[in-house]
């Protein structure tokens, strides 16, 4: 099969990978139908992700139609069309029992904290992913959902990942009536996050990030104010400006590991790591929101000390919540809202792009480039290739 291959930092080409085979009887073969790439993933193109190795497949986005079912799994014959949450759970464990899937406990032998995660390194359990034309899907018994007839395989393969984590991250904000929520990053995930927070009964909302054209596209697409990071001396003190000086109810960091810092916080996070990344945005939100306010944080970091400042968070008496997304848990809800019309998650996709020309499409939404807000792969032998 046609597969993206990491070559090393910066460097990723496709090229024939062996087919995946059935290796437990609760396994499936999928042909991918779609594959995006994830700001995430940017993390591991950048070499950021520790154990990121070379010849592993990248794609936690996907969805696919069946090929081949292991003995076990029952509910999928082949042929049905699934999309595939980036969580790799069993179904079983102490905290799939709590829907926390993320956290699965039997999926990931490297780590005891997050549960196994398609092409995201071997901290994240070494499998590959869907930026290919095949593949293996561990679990097929409960991870994966029949899409739905009525709904657009470009809805579907968005819900395996970007908008269930903005919807977690407004959830996890807490957000009442007439709240108003700051999100930082207008990436897909703050996207989704500042279109949740409406459903959830914000307010106000604010998106901060820096790239024009993804504050104009946010701001259409969310109907939300907009602040430009560039033209703003010290972003706490904005923020209470806006506010009657009271700070935000909600702060949501969508941004992680990868943010613009200081020069020390990109010498110690980016370069040498030693942190987990820049700590730029936990600053801003810690320090945005208001005594006794909340804040969510789906930002990916990396799995080493972060300099947050965790005394004002005390001192201010916050709430923070944090995970990766619970995907399962959420796909019956935000069906409802794409059926409904309140959610239109495909508006979002601005470039489709063969497989073929993974490399390209790296480039283009490393670099933000041509107004790219989210890139969609198209394998050359996609059982499913209308768009519209």
């Amino acid at each position: 099969m046609l597969a993206m291959n990491y070559r090393g930092p910066y460097r990723v080409r496709v090229q024939q990978k062996p087919d995946p085979v059935i290796e437990h009887p609760r396994d499936a073969i999928v042909r991918v139908s779609r594959s995006c790439i994830c700001g995430s993933d940017l993390h591991l193109y950048h070499g950021l992700v520790p154990d990121t190795r070379v010849g592993t497949t990248f794609g936690h986005e996907f969805t696919g139609v069946v090929e081949e079912v292991g003995s076990e799994v029952r509910n999928l014959k082949v042929g049905d069309h699934v999309l595939v949450p980036f969580n790799i759970f069993c179904g079983t464990c102490y905290f799939c029992q709590r829907e926390l899937y993320g956290n699965c406990h039997d999926t990931n032998p490297e780590a005891t904290a997050v549960g196994g995660i398609y092409g995201y390194s071997h901290t994240a359990g070494g499998y590959d992913g869907g930026q290919a034309e095949f593949v293996r899907v561990p679990f097929a018994d409960i991870d994966p959902t029949i899409i739905p007839p009525d709904l657009h395989v470009d809805d579907a393969v968005l819900l395996t990942d970007a908008l269930p984590t903005g919807y977690q991250a407004a959830e996890m904000g807490g957000i009442e009536e007439g709240d108003t929520v700051v999100i930082f990053g207008a990436g897909p995930v703050g996207i989704f996050a500042a279109k949740s927070a409406w459903l959830m009964g914000a307010g106000r909302v604010i998106v901060v990030d820096h790239v024009e054209y993804r504050l104009d596209f946010v701001r259409q697409y969310a109907q939300c104010e907009v602040v430009d990071f560039r033209r703003v001396g010290d972003m706490a003190i904005h923020i209470k400006k806006m506010t009657d000086w009271l700070g935000a109810d909600v702060c949501i960091d969508c941004v992680g590991c990868e943010a613009a810092g200081n020069a020390m916080q990109q010498l110690t996070g980016r370069y040498l790591k030693l942190q987990a990344g820049a700590a730029t945005v936990l600053h801003w939100a810690i320090n945005s929101v208001r005594k006794g306010g909340t804040v969510s944080i789906v930002g990916v970091y990396g799995p080493t000390f972060n300099a947050v400042p965790i005394g004002n968070a005390i001192n201010k008496g916050l709430t923070l919540r944090m995970n990766q997304a619970s995907v399962k848990r959420h796909l019956p809800r935000l069906i409802e809202h794409i059926r409904a019309g309140r959610l239109e998650p495909r508006r979002i996709i601005t470039h489709r792009v063969p497989l073929e020309e993974v490399a390209d499409a790296y480039h283009l939404f490393s670099s933000k480039l041509d107004g790219c807000i989210k890139p969609v792969l198209i394998p050359p032998r996609s059982p499913v290739m209308e768009t519209f």
